[in-house]
C-alpha cells in the first residue's frame, strides 16, 4: 500500500528468519495476535447479544425476533448447495490468493464477480431451489406481491397514489418492504416483468447477479485507490464474503451493487487523468454516472442516503472536489424523474417513519439492537474483515496526518498520495455511516441484510492482514458463511 496510508503495522515480507528474531519480527508478532484478539472480540460480541437476546426472549417474544441478533431460526440442515458451497469455499481457500496474484488486471475484477455468484449461489441452495432462490421474493411481503397493482392501475397512477398506501391503517396498505422502501425497489421489479423476466426465478438471478458485482466494483475501486498489489490482496476475501448468505436471495444485494459501483465510478473519476485517449469529458460522464448511481440508490432504500459519507471521505482524499458539480447533477436527474412521476421521497419518508413505529420498530428495545445490529455486522462481515478493521483503525491517524499534508501542500503534491488514503480511510467512512444509521433507531434488526451496501466492503480491509495468515483468515470466513447457513434458517 502506498506510503500516505500505511498502518503502523504493515504487511509483513517472508522472512528466513524467525518472526521473534528482531525487534521488527517482533512487532510483526504482536500484530498478529493482535488480530486474533481483535476477532475474538468480534466474535466474543456476536455470542454475547446472542446469548441475551435468548435469555430476553425465554418468556416472550420481546425482541420481535426469531433468532437474535439475526433474523432466523435455529434449524440444521443441509441441502443441494452444500457440496459446492464446499468445493467453492475450499477453491477459494486454497487457490484465491495466488491466482488473484497472477491474473491480469482487467481479468481480476470478472474473476471476483465470478467467484461472489458461485458462492452465493450454493450458499441459496443449501436451503433448496425453492426456499433458497424460487420462493425469496414471493414471500409475503415480498416486492413481486406488489408488482400486480402496477400492472392493473398503470404505473404512473400506481407511483402517484403510493405514499397513501404506506401506513398500517391506510387501505390496500402496501406489504413490509414496498412500504419500507421507496418506489424505486419495487419499479425495479416492475421493470423486470415489463420486460419478461417477472417472477421469483428471474428476481432472483437479478439480485444474485447484481449482488455478485460489488465485489468487482470493490476491486475496481481498490485498484484506482491503492493500487493492484492491495486490490489483489483483497480480492479473496470480497469474493467470500460471509454476507453472501443475506445476497442471495434479498433485494439488498441489488442495493449493495448499485452502490459499490456508485464509488467505483467516484473513483474513476478522481484518478483520471485528460489525456489525448482520455479527454477531461471521460472524468465528468463517470461523475455524472456516480451521481445516477448515487441518486438510484436513494430511490431504492431510503438508508443509501448515508452514502454522502464514504463519498465526500473519497473526494477529500482526492483532494478535489472538481466531479462534485457533476455528481449532483446526476443525482438530480433522479430526483427529478421520480418527483415528475408524482413520487414524492421526504413524504414518503416522514410516513415510513409512522409505520416504522406502529409496527416492530416501536416495540423493539433500542438498548438491545444498538448492540445486536454491530452483532449482525461481525455475521455478515466476517472475523477476517474484523481483524482488518483492526488494523485500519490503527493506520487512520497516520492517514488523516498524510492526508493533511497533501492538502497544505497544494497543488504540488502528489495526487496519488492523497487518493491512497482512502483505502484507509473509506472503511472508516463505511463504519461511519452504520453507525449513524444505529444510532437513529430505524434500524433495529434485520441489518444483516441491510446493511449488505457497507458490509459487503468491510472484507476489503483483510488485505491489510500479513500474507502468509490469509489463507487462514479467508477459512474463518468460509466457516462463518457455512455454518450460519446451515445451522440457521434465515429470513432472506
Amino acid at each position: 500500500m502506498p506510503s500516505a496510508a500505511r498502518p503502523p503495522e504493515p504487511v509483513p515480507p517472508a522472512a528466513a528468519s524467525s518472526p521473534t528474531s528482531s525487534p521488527t519480527g517482533a512487532a510483526k508478532d504482536r500484530g498478529r495476535r493482535r488480530d486474533l484478539a481483535a476477532a475474538g472480540c468480534g466474535l466474543l460480541l456476536f455470542a454475547a447479544v446472542a446469548a441475551i437476546g435468548a435469555y430476553l426472549q425465554r418468556d416472550s417474544p420481546v425482541l420481535r425476533s426469531p433468532w437474535p441478533p439475526l433474523e432466523a431460526w435455529w434449524g440444521p440442515h443441509a441441502g443441494p448447495g452444500t457440496p459446492a458451497a464446499l468445493v467453492v469455499a475450499a477453491a477459494v481457500v486454497g487457490y484465491g490468493p495466488g491466482f488473484a496474484a497472477r491474473l491480469p488486471s482487467r481479468a481480476l475484477p470478472w474473476a471476483v464477480w465470478g467467484a461472489a455468484m458461485a458462492w452465493t449461489w450454493s450458499l441459496a441452495l443449501v436451503d433448496g431451489w425453492q426456499r433458497g432462490v424460487a420462493g425469496r421474493l414471493t414471500d409475503s411481503g415480498e416486492y413481486l406481491r406488489g408488482v400486480g397493482r402496477f400492472e392493473d392501475d398503470g404505473v404512473g397512477a400506481t407511483l402517484r397514489d403510493f405514499t397513501r398506501h404506506i401506513l398500517l391503517h391506510s387501505p390496500d396498505h402496501w406489504g413490509t418492504h414496498i412500504a419500507g422502501h421507496p418506489a424505486g425497489a419495487v419499479l425495479t421489479f416492475v421493470g423486470l416483468d415489463r420486460i419478461g423476466l417477472g417472477g421469483g426465478v428471474w428476481g432472483a438471478v437479478f439480485c444474485i447477479t447484481t449482488g455478485g458485482s460489488a465485489a468487482a466494483a470493490a476491486v475496481v475501486t481498490l485498484r484506482l485507490l491503492a493500487g493492484a498489489e492491495t486490490a489483489r490482496r483483497a480480492a479473496p476475501f470480497l469474493a467470500l464474503a460471509p454476507g453472501a448468505v443475506w445476497t442471495g436471495v434479498s433485494a439488498d444485494g441489488y442495493f449493495a451493487g448499485v452502490a459499490a459501483w456508485s464509488l467505483a465510478l467516484l473513483a474513476i473519476a478522481v484518478t483520471r487523468r485528460p489525456s489525448a485517449t482520455a479527454p477531461r469529458t471521460s472524468a465528468a460522464a463517470a461523475a455524472f454516472g456516480c451521481g445516477l448511481l448515487l441518486g438510484a440508490a436513494a430511490y431504492l432504500s431510503y438508508g443509501l442516503v448515508l452514502l454522502v459519507i464514504p463519498v465526500l471521505v473519497l473526494l477529500v482524499c482526492a483532494r478535489t472536489m472538481r466531479p462534485l458539480p457533476y455528481v449532483v447533477l446526476g443525482a438530480a436527474v433522479v430526483v427529478a424523474a421520480f418527483s415528475a412521476a408524482g413520487f414524492d421521497w421526504w413524504q414518503a419518508y416522514g410516513l415510513l417513519r409512522t409505520r416504522y413505529f406502529e409496527g416492530y420498530g416501536g416495540i423493539r428495545p433500542y438498548a438491545y439492537w444498538f448492540w445486536g445490529d454491530l452483532g449482525t455486522v461481525v455475521a455478515a462481515a466476517g472475523l477476517a474483515s474484523v481483524a482488518g478493521l483492526r488494523r485500519t483503525l490503527a493506520g487512520a491517524p497516520v492517514a488523516l496526518r498524510g492526508l493533511r499534508h497533501a492538502w497544505r501542500r497544494g497543488s504540488g503534491a502528489d495526487p496519488a498520495s492523497g487518493r491512497a488514503t482512502a483505502a484507509v480511510l473509506l472503511p472508516c467512512a463505511l463504519l461511519l455511516a452504520m453507525l449513524a444509521a444505529d444510532l437513529s433507531g430505524m434500524s433495529k434488526a434485520e441489518t444483516e441484510r441491510i446493511w449488505l451496501p457497507f458490509t459487503l466492503w468491510l472484507p476489503a480491509t483483510a488485505a491489510l492482514l500479513p500474507r502468509r495468515d490469509h489463507r487462514g483468515w479467508l477459512a474463518a470466513q468460509a466457516v462463518t458463511a457455512l455454518l450460519v447457513n446451515h445451522l440457521l434458517l434465515t429470513g432472506w
